[in-house]
Order: C-alpha cells, then sequence, then structure tokens
C-alpha cells in the first residue's frame, strides 16, 4: 500500500497535464478553422449554408423563381424612384441656396449653373427610374401570366428557358469561331481587339460566371436576376457586333448602365413576350372555336333515331308565303 501512495504522491500531475494540453489542442485547432473562413462566417453557419445551397431547387420554388424576381425587381425599382425623389429635392434645395447667395454676391454664377444642371440630372434620372417601374410591373404581369402554363408543363422552367437564351447566343458566336466562311467575310467577329467584341466578350465572361450548374441547382431571385441581366447584356453586346461587323464599320458601344437603353431594351423584351403569348392565346381560342363548330356540325348532320323532327312554323312568315291582300 504504500509503494502505491508514493507513486501518487509523485506523478498526479500527470493527468491534469494531460488533460491541459488537449483542451489546449483542441482550442488551437478550432482557431485555425475559424481564421480560414470568410468574415463573418462560423464553421456552423458556413456547413449549413453549404448544405442548404447543395440541395436541388424544389419544384414549386423553380416555377415561380421567374415570378419572384420580377416582384424583387420591381420593388428595387420602387426604391430607386424614393431615392430619386430625395435627390430631386436636394437638388432643388441646392439651387435654391446657390442663388440666394448669388443675390447676396457670395458666389458666382457658375456656381447657380452647376447646381442647376444638377437638378436637370436628378430630374432626369427620376424619370428613368418611375420609367423602370412601369417596366417592371410590365414583367411581374408577364411572369404571371406565363406561371399556369409553367404549372401545367406546356412552358419551360424559367432557369431553363435563361440557359437556353444562353445556349443560343453562345452558338452564334461559335459559328464564326468555326466557320471558315464567316471568319473570312466577318473578320471582326474573330478580331480581339475589336471594342464591340471586347464588351461582348467581358459581358460573356460575366455571364458565364453566374451561369448556375444545371436547371435543379438553387437560385435566389437575387441570383437569377443577376443572371438574366448577364445573359440580356450579353445579348445585347453580341447583337451590336454582329451589326457592326456585317455593316462594316465599328458603331459606338453603348454603356451597359445606361439606364434610358435598358428600360427600352426591357420593354422591348416584355412586349415581345407578351405578344407572343396573345398569338398563342388567339391560336388555342380559334382552334376551340373551330373545334366546336365541326361538332355542332358534325351532330347536326346524324341521323335521329327517332326519325327527323317536324318543321315548326314560325311567325312572321316570310313575305312569299304571306297571302296576297284582296284586290279592290
Amino acid at each position: 500500500m504504500e509503494p502505491l501512495l508514493v507513486l501518487l504522491t509523485e506523478w498526479w500531475w500527470i493527468g491534469p497535464a494531460a488533460a491541459g494540453a488537449g483542451t489546449v489542442g483542441w482550442i488551437g485547432v478550432r482557431r485555425t478553422r475559424r481564421r480560414s473562413l470568410p468574415a463573418g462566417a462560423t464553421a456552423t453557419g458556413d456547413r449549413a449554408a453549404r448544405a442548404w445551397a447543395s440541395r436541388p431547387m424544389g419544384k414549386a420554388a423553380a416555377r415561380r423563381l421567374e415570378l419572384d424576381s420580377a416582384l424583387l425587381d420591381l420593388q428595387n425599382a420602387r426604391h430607386a424612384v424614393t431615392r430619386g425623389r430625395a435627390d430631386v429635392k436636394v437638388a432643388d434645395a441646392e439651387v435654391v441656396r446657390a442663388q440666394a447667395e448669388r443675390a447676396a454676391s457670395r458666389v458666382s454664377g457658375d456656381v447657380v449653373a452647376a447646381a442647376r444642371q444638377r437638378l436637370i440630372d436628378a430630374q432626369r434620372d427620376l424619370r428613368a427610374a418611375t420609367a423602370e417601374v412601369r417596366a417592371r410591373r410590365a414583367g411581374v404581369k408577364a411572369a404571371k401570366a406565363m406561371l399556369p402554363a409553367i404549372r401545367s408543363g406546356n412552358a419551360p422552367l424559367p432557369v431553363a428557358r435563361l440557359l437556353a437564351d444562353h445556349d443560343a447566343i453562345l452558338a452564334r458566336w461559335m459559328s464564326y469561331e468555326t466557320d471558315p466562311g464567316l471568319a473570312i467575310d466577318y473578320p471582326a467577329m474573330t478580331d480581339s481587339g475589336s471594342p464591340l467584341l471586347a464588351d461582348f466578350l467581358r459581358a460573356h465572361e460575366r455571364a458565364q460566371w453566374l451561369r448556375p450548374a444545371s436547371v435543379h441547382t438553387r437560385l435566389e431571385p437575387a441570383e437569377y436576376l443577376a443572371y438574366r441581366d448577364a445573359v440580356r447584356r450579353t445579348g445585347h453586346a453580341f447583337d451590336r457586333a454582329e451589326r457592326a461587323a456585317r455593316l462594316g464599320g465599328e458603331q459606338p458601344s453603348l454603356d451597359a448602365g445606361d439606364t434610358w437603353s435598358r428600360v427600352a431594351s426591357d420593354l422591348a423584351e416584355t412586349a415581345q413576350r407578351a405578344l407572343a403569348r396573345s398569338m398563342e392565346s388567339m391560336g388555342r381560342a380559334a382552334a376551340g372555336q373551330r373545334a366546336e363548330r365541326a361538332a355542332k356540325r358534325t351532330s347536326a348532320q346524324a341521323p335521329d333515331a327517332d326519325g327527323p323532327a317536324p318543321r315548326r312554323p314560325f311567325w312572321p312568315p316570310p313575305a312569299r308565303d304571306r297571302p296576297q291582300p284582296p284586290s279592290r
């Protein structure tokens, strides 16, 4: 018993030291993992985000993605109108202040002119934001009109349609890269030094980076909007480059952030989609009417089992069947 007590007296520190070393090592590993994460992220939150992003998108969410994105786009456009109105008020106040200081001979007329120019710019931006709200409302109506067809399976999912549009643009571009005849006829479409082609390549790189891996990839409405806008900019840039190449000269490149051009393109695209849906609805209605008339004609020509129905007289009778008045 005494040797055991002596041993415990001399080696009692081994257990606490091992436990302390394990705790310190675990804390060091956890700090290393936390430092490797992005700023503001945690290990638990990062794992949850990756697990959520890896899940496929549900059917209901995939069908409503375009509508949800259109509603988010409309909300952003309304926020832009609110900011534009505030900017107009601030610019108007600056004009009044500059005019007062000009009346007191504190500033020159250039300051008043600059303040008025800022007011004009703010008013122009507000008009553009208001027009964009109208365009976004049309987009919401178009998305709502497409939802029944998507739910019934007569129209593709929004992501699938957007991927198809992107692939169509890439196919048009690759035709110039792979066809020797087109490359000879339109050398500007393969010249990397062309400014318009450079604009298209930059837009294409952005769209390719935002492109989802598949149709079932989970996308938030903001991510869908970013990819949709990137695909639209890519298509517009390619159209400008192709038009300039076929005309044999360079055309001025439009700024991708120009509000009026973006609103005009969105309105044109919305109008085209609405026209296509209207034509499709008219075609279905005409087909239904033709089928109904054919069914009525068939039922009218079919023989009755009980024989022909007796002819009923109607009143008033035709003029040729009326009795002649007595002659005087």
